[in-house]
């Protein structure tokens, strides 16, 4: 096994969303939910040319997430998966990544939607979204391919918290 990996947040992401209960499961079903990434001011100056993008990927840890497991039961879904074969945050390493809308970008501050985190989630890194790269063609998605319509009615519960969260 590799030794330990440890990241150092550059920013935090601010959202709507207090807890778990009521927030869209997937970027794709939260239009309109507006909310910004305040930027640790050191890194600044890498958001340079960010603002010719409509999308960015963000890179979160998840940090109110419970305990891993390998296997559960996601919520477009009612058979328990092997977690590789979901998103759920129950992840061994509690990585997130969203797919959001940039709006505009006001210093160290980015104004975006589409959110589907939780407030004061810890943001690891910002990567541009280019179509070219990121889009397959025929690409299959599994079990995904008979519940994806569903996203946009499903929202979070607190399944996926820790205990005592709030």
């Amino acid at each position: 096994m590799a030794d330990a990996v440890t990241f150092t947040p550059i920013g935090v992401v601010r959202t709507p969303f207090a807890t778990h209960e009521g927030m869209p499961i997937q970027t794709v079903a939260a239009h309109g939910v507006q909310g910004r990434i305040e930027l640790d001011p050191a890194y600044a100056a890498g958001l340079a040319d960010l603002d010719g993008f409509t999308h960015l990927h963000l890179i979160t840890y998840l940090h109110r997430t419970g305990p891993a497991s390998l296997r559960v039961t996601p919520y477009l879904d009612t058979s328990e998966r092997g977690i590789f074969a979901t998103r759920s945050p129950k992840r061994p390493n509690p990585i997130g990544l969203s797919l959001v809308r940039l709006v505009r970008i006001e210093g160290a501050v980015l104004h975006v939607e589409e959110l589907d985190l939780l407030d004061g989630t810890p943001l690891l890194d910002i990567k541009p979204y280019v179509p070219p790269f990121d889009d397959r063609a025929g690409a299959r998605y599994g079990w995904f391919e008979q519940r994806a319509g569903s996203v946009h009615t499903v929202r979070a519960d607190r399944r996926f918290e820790e205990p005592g969260e709030t």
